[in-house]
């Protein structure tokens, strides 16, 4: 009976002692564009992902719950203009990852001093500006994490070859996709909020987002596989061509501009080393 007694003690001794190491719940907030809401969507990626790098994240810290406030084709202006109607929650922690649409949207980037001064709606900076303060308003505490963009190659729809733009090897409205990349990272070391820099990651590069794009060889008619950066000069119809990146041409992106499976992995991994923190 005694050591019955003494078994027990022990037993409730330690599952005292893993409780009282064990991670604290934690609540997460992901503000996003497409490449967010995507997360619970891969139908509409033809299933060519299986999930998003919320899920992947939540599968290596399951203490933490998320919610995803990402919206599809959304810039950092539009989250701003509907800040107050998008339903946000009290958080422990918030990600922003915007600023791709905003780039191909051609919206001015604008200054720090935008930001410093809370501006207005009118430029990227000011943009973010009024994004920070919700969540401030919402949680002074909470965690805050910037994202910036990604590299892009040529993107076209898998369901509207219309809808496709090209990548960021060239600017737009005379603006590089990278200058966002770098306000992002300002406006982190200003306000000494973390940044997960994805433009500057390696394993992101504008090479290596897909292995090729499928096009019409414009001397001979016949399909060619080209690699970066030989398909910027090779025009696409829409029209008429076929869908540039068949499954085989998947690599970090599945069609130039959205992650892949492989994408959401890098994405993910950054993440996790950094939330694990809190």
């Amino acid at each position: 009976m005694n050591n019955q007694r003494t078994l027990l003690f022990v037993l409730v001794a330690l599952l005292g002692i893993l409780g009282a190491f064990a991670p604290k719940p934690r609540t997460w907030v992901a503000i996003g564009d497409s490449i967010t809401y995507l997360n619970e969507h891969p139908d509409e990626t033809k299933n060519r992902i299986t999930k998003g790098y919320m899920t992947r994240v939540v599968e290596k810290l399951p203490h933490i719950r998320y919610t995803n406030q990402g919206h599809n084709g959304w810039t950092a202006g539009r989250i701003a203009q509907s800040i107050d109607q998008l339903g946000l929650n009290q958080a422990d922690m918030y990600t922003i990852f915007l600023g791709t649409n905003d780039w191909w949207a051609g919206r001015p980037l604008g200054r720090l001093a935008d930001y410093q001064a809370n501006a207005g709606n009118s430029t990227v900076y000011g943009s973010f500006r009024i994004i920070i303060n919700k969540l401030r308003s919402l949680n002074p505490q909470a965690r805050i994490v910037l994202i910036t963009p990604m590299q892009r190659a040529d993107f076209v729809y898998l369901f509207n070859f219309k809808n496709n733009a090209f990548g960021s090897y060239q600017p737009k409205n005379g603006q590089s996709l990278e200058a966002f990349a770098n306000a992002i990272d300002s406006i982190g070391r200003l306000e000494k909020i973390p940044v997960v820099d994805l433009y500057h990651t390696r394993a992101l590069r504008l090479d290596k987002l897909i292995k090729y794009k499928r096009l019409k060889n414009p001397q001979t008619g016949m399909y060619q596989n080209y690699r970066y950066p030989a398909y910027t000069t090779i025009p696409f119809n829409p029209e008429t061509d076929e869908y540039p990146y068949p499954a085989d041409a998947v690599d970090q992106t599945y069609d130039g501009l959205h992650p892949s499976d492989a994408g959401y992995d890098v994405i993910s991994r950054k993440l996790i080393r950094l939330l694990r923190k809190y």
